[in-house]
């Protein structure tokens, strides 16, 4: 079955309008869901309507690619852990670009064998002027190859696969805007002259060295930034495969993705006082040298016990419960939206401080605090929460380590000086649960585990919590 082009401009235009409102919907945790399912529909409609298109002459390879891909995609979702979606989501961006890197070339190649220079030119998927259609084949290159290696480095790190601290070597710098710029260069040779296959292949191998090495100087504390901004990498590579094919749908989708990851990045150097210049050209703040704890804590850190904290716990009238990668590992949502309950059971008022780069992606703890059921209007921001530290009893935190340390506020020379933090601290007691004291992303001690009103309970988030609740409700 075929349908004529004006259809399908129809269907694309309903596609992009329900992304447009699939995306304003996910800016608010009460309609996220229904964003998020316009979205989706949006892009059934889009892929369907595509299949129709009269340019596809055999449907074999497409349904083989379907079968893999939801082979693939569903053993995903059973298997890859909410601990591990940061490096998921890394992944995927690294297939987006990879994906378009792909479709360019194979435009490319097959304008190519169609008529030479003048294939490539004037035959490319429809499209009427053939300097744009050489340009978006370049650009689509660039950007997919670079989101391909990079991301690919970025799942590297977070999967600990590769050290997390940041690489590098002198002249990287240099090097880099070498690369950048042959990269131009090489497009404009081939829109020139699309012959030279040469120059092709050393585009890709220009892009892909050079995504390695924007992402390789940056530190594992930094890494939710770099998943925003490969996340925004894909999009526009996706516009720019849209332009070779001479997709509408896909030029919208991927500006939209584009952008938004654009908007994203920019908010989390925000929270992480970051410049997102040096984040476009991999220049990040290092993850910090190896420090001596002893000189931090000096003997000051006081274990605690589930019993102990359910004492001070129960004359508490606010208490606001920080997560961080540590609720993530162990999956203690639920345990704690229980601990949570009979809290409030007992008139106590509880509240969530959500750092927006708590975990290790964007929306990591809202995500898994969701899962909970945790009522929305629970989980405040870093600028809501931070003025109310002062008026409360207990503070808890689940391994949120570099979002509350307190060397961001008062050491100039520590890596993450200047980075917005929850000020916990202010609390009149802090209860920090993690395993051990083992650093965080940014390897670097926490201060505030020798505070004079810090009781660390040792051990894992889930069972800890367990503890506590089942000590708080008989006590």
């Amino acid at each position: 079955m075929q349908i004529s082009q004006a259809w399908i401009d129809i269907a694309y235009l309903a596609a992009a309008s329900l992304f447009v409102l699939g995306i304003k919907g996910l800016t608010k945790p009460r309609t996220a869901v229904r964003g998020n399912l316009l979205a989706a529909t949006g892009m059934l409609i889009a892929a369907v309507i595509t299949l129709l298109h009269k340019d596809i002459v055999t449907y074999e390879w497409i349904i083989g690619g379907f079968v893999l891909g939801a082979v693939v995609g569903s053993l995903l979702a059973i298997k890859v852990k909410m601990t591990a979606m940061p490096q998921l989501v890394a992944l995927l961006n690294g297939f987006g670009g990879g994906a378009s890197f792909a479709v360019a070339a194979a435009e490319y190649f097959k304008g190519l064998d169609a008529a030479g220079a003048a294939g490539v030119l004037e035959a490319m998927a429809g499209q009427s002027t053939g300097m744009v259609a050489m340009i978006a084949i370049g650009a689509a290159v660039l950007i997919g190859s670079v989101t391909l290696t990079g991301s690919f480095i970025a799942f590297a790190k977070l999967q600990e696969l590769i050290d997390g601290q940041p690489k590098g070597f002198p002249g990287m710098k240099f090097i880099n805007l070498i690369l950048l710029i042959g990269s131009v260069v090489a497009i404009g040779v081939l829109v020139n002259d699309p012959t030279q296959q040469v120059v092709f292949w050393s585009l890709v191998a220009a892009a892909a060295v050079l995504g390695v090495l924007l992402v390789m100087p940056i530190g594992g504390a930094d890494m939710p930034v770099v998943i925003a901004l490969l996340n925004s990498y894909s999009g526009l590579a996706a516009a720019a495969a849209g332009f070779v094919m001479g997709n509408s749908a896909l030029i919208i989708t991927g500006s939209l993705v584009g952008a938004s990851g654009l908007i994203l990045t920019n908010v989390m150097c925000k929270a992480m006082n970051r410049s997102l210049t040096n984040v476009l050209f991999g220049v990040m703040a290092e993850g910090g040298d190896a420090m001596d704890q002893d000189e931090v804590y000096g003997g000051k850190v006081r274990s605690s016990s589930a019993e102990e904290i359910a004492m001070i716990l129960e004359p508490a009238k606010r208490v606001v419960i920080v997560p961080g990668f540590g609720l993530a590992m162990a999956q203690a949502q639920h345990a704690v939206r229980d601990l949570a309950d009979s809290l409030e059971a007992r008139g106590c008022e509880v509240e969530y401080a959500i750092h927006p780069v708590a975990g290790r992606m964007p929306g990591h703890m809202n995500v898994l605090l969701a899962e909970a059921e945790v009522p929305y209007d629970k989980l405040k921001t870093m600028e809501e929460i931070n003025p109310t530290f002062e008026e409360t009893d207990v503070a808890i935190v689940l391994g949120a380590n570099d979002v509350t340390n307190p060397m961001a506020r008062e050491d100039k020379g520590s890596p993450i000086y200047g980075m917005p933090i929850l000020n916990v601290d202010k609390a009149r007691n802090v209860v920090v649960i993690k395993r051990s004291l083992s650093p965080g992303f940014a390897g670097l001690p926490n201060p505030l585990f020798a505070n004079d009103n810090t009781l660390m309970l040792f051990g894992d988030a889930k069972q800890s919590v367990l503890d506590v609740n089942t000590a708080y409700k008989e006590s």
